[in-house]
């Protein structure tokens, strides 16, 4: 019975990846994609070897730091180059194993994204909460921990509703409105019951975007509330100084994504998937700048490193 069920699943030998339709001039685009990527790595890429060289910034902080630069690379590098290959170079055409692969790693990254903030928000909290505290209750194995737990997390909610794609029947068609190798739209060309398929594409943005959004604001919530108790202006000041990179980082992430899904079903198709592919690839720009420049103790360290590579280049000349 077993052999009958698998044998009657029709998996294509590939997909046709057809997003960015009748758009005029879109080369460019893909152009600009490119060069937002050149910027994630170089920018994710410096914050890693900061944080890696400035012995520190080996707080639990900067290890949650140190895992959102990794991860704003890593998710960047699994979808920009091949987002590039398909439509600027003209390779539509993605086996059906390397599709659902793609598509894991594109989904447990970007998610990765969001549980990171997370992470940011309770290392913020803890710190004006318990200021006296902190170090006792953030420490590298707490934050290391929540890290990993983060990380199955969202590896196995990626991981089910990938495995689920593989009992889905593609007799309707192969090519996939998408940019990439995307979960609603390659579900949707199934043709047996894809109840499961549905049920899992409807839950997991509740357990990867929306719950860690309203983890977030209570936490916010938390912290706004003891900002108030907090008698001195200058000190009240200081603790929201601190908290103005991370509130960056959540609106940058979660403003688009929710533009997307509060208002993608009354756009046009092309400008919903231009949409996505910048909310997608935007945040890992945008981050690194982000932290470079409203991080005090990431400014200070770089200008140490600078000082330090100007220092030896001048003894090498001597």
């Amino acid at each position: 019975m077993e052999l009958e069920k698998n044998i009657s699943l029709v998996h294509p030998a590939y997909f046709i990846i057809r997003g960015f339709v009748d758009i005029p001039n879109i080369k460019y685009y893909f152009v600009f994609l490119f060069f937002i990527y050149i910027v994630s790595v170089i920018g994710n890429t410096l914050v890693m070897i900061i944080i890696i060289l400035d012995h520190t910034l080996r707080s639990p902080k900067y290890m949650v730091v140190f895992n959102l630069a990794l991860t704003d690379l890593l998710s960047s590098s699994a979808l920009v180059p091949k987002v590039i290959d398909i439509f600027l170079f003209n390779h539509p055409y993605i086996p059906f194993n390397e599709c659902i692969v793609f598509m894991f790693f594109c989904f447990t990254l970007l998610s990765m994204q969001a549980l990171n903030l997370v992470a940011l928000s309770y290392d913020r909290l803890m710190a004006i909460i318990y200021p006296l505290h902190y170090q006792v209750k953030v420490t590298h194995k707490r934050m290391l921990t929540l890290i990993i737990c983060f990380w199955l997390y969202t590896m196995s909610i990626t991981f089910t509703s990938s495995g689920l794609l593989t009992r889905v029947s593609f007799c309707k068609s192969v090519v996939i409105n998408s940019y990439f190798c995307d979960h609603g739209p390659l579900y949707q060309l199934g043709c047996n019951d894809i109840t499961p398929n549905r049920a899992i594409g409807g839950l997991a943005p509740v357990l990867i975007l929306w719950l860690p959004l309203a983890f977030i604001l209570i936490s916010y919530c938390c912290i706004a509330y003891a900002l108030i108790k907090i008698s001195t202006v200058h000190e009240r000041l200081k603790a929201i100084k601190t908290c103005t990179g991370h509130l960056s980082l959540v609106a940058i992430y979660f403003l688009p994504t929710m533009i997307v899904y509060i208002f993608g079903s009354k756009t046009q198709p092309n400008v919903r998937i231009i949409n996505l592919s910048l909310a997608a690839v935007v945040p890992p720009m945008l981050n690194p700048i982000i932290y470079v420049f409203q991080t005090q103790e990431i400014q200070q360290s770089f200008k140490k490193l600078l000082k330090i590579k100007g220092q030896s280049k001048i003894v090498t000349k001597n």
